[in-house]
């Protein structure tokens, strides 16, 4: 691992970071949702409706959610009859989720704390896991990848839902300028945060492209490996298998 990650726009001692990224998403977990319905216009739900599509989860199956802390994918995938293990590193987050889920009805969902770069779960365990907008936030992510290959079952399938970087001419420059300027006033606004939808930002921007992040998705073992991009790779979701 690098003597220094990202932090936004800033590099940080790895422990920093995850430090730092934990107290982010302290800070932002009550009004997570909120805030991703206004920074996407609620475009998130339809990327994430078309992510768990590509999942397919099945009855009988054992799914991994990684960062799932507030549900949002889980609870997409519960009526599938899987059974779904919800796992984040936030402790705030999945509280989040649990309560959502209690006033939802959705029950049998399994939260549980856990660092995507250490799982204690059991190799070979998982049919299926799950990460949608948060392996960017991880502190070393091929060491995360790693994980991911090393708790499904052979035959398993890895999906990540994440933002990259925009091919489109002209859509690009419009959503930079949107998203500097705008994104922490809206930080600030509604959940009286800007610093923290600031970090949100620039941790996309230092992401790696798609092409990039797909070929890490391959060297931590996975085969098969596939990009679908939204938007013209602002949101791309990733896939592979395990054989």
């Amino acid at each position: 691992m690098n003597e220094t990650v990202s932090f936004g726009y800033e590099d940080i001692a790895p422990d920093e970071k995850t430090a730092r990224v934990g107290g982010v998403f302290t800070s932002v977990a009550g009004s997570y949702d909120l805030m991703n319905d206004a920074m996407s216009a609620g475009m998130h739900r339809l990327w994430k409706d078309r992510f768990v599509r590509r999942v397919k989860p099945r009855a009988g199956e054992t799914i991994l959610d990684m960062a799932g802390g507030t549900g949002d994918i889980a609870f997409r995938m519960a009526p599938s009859g899987a059974a779904i293990t919800v796992a984040d590193i936030n402790g705030a987050m999945l509280e989040v989720g649990i309560e959502r889920a209690a006033k939802r009805g959705i029950d049998g969902l399994v939260w549980t704390e856990a660092n995507a770069e250490s799982l204690q779960f059991p190799d070979r365990f998982f049919d299926a896991y799950t990460i949608a907008f948060g392996i960017r936030n991880v502190t070393d992510i091929p060491a995360a990848l790693r994980e991911a290959h090393r708790v499904l079952k052979r035959g398993g399938r890895f999906f990540c839902l994440e933002f990259s970087t925009t091919l489109w001419p002209g859509f690009a420059d419009v959503y930079d300028a949107y998203s500097h300027r705008l994104v922490p006033r809206l930080g600030q606004l509604l959940a009286k945060d800007a610093d923290s939808y600031r970090y949100l930002i620039e941790s996309i921007r230092r992401f790696p492209d798609m092409a990039t992040f797909e070929a890490m998705i391959g060297e931590a073992g996975f085969v098969q490996t596939a990009v679908e991009p939204m938007l013209g790779g602002l949101v791309a979701i990733h896939s592979g298998w395990k054989i």
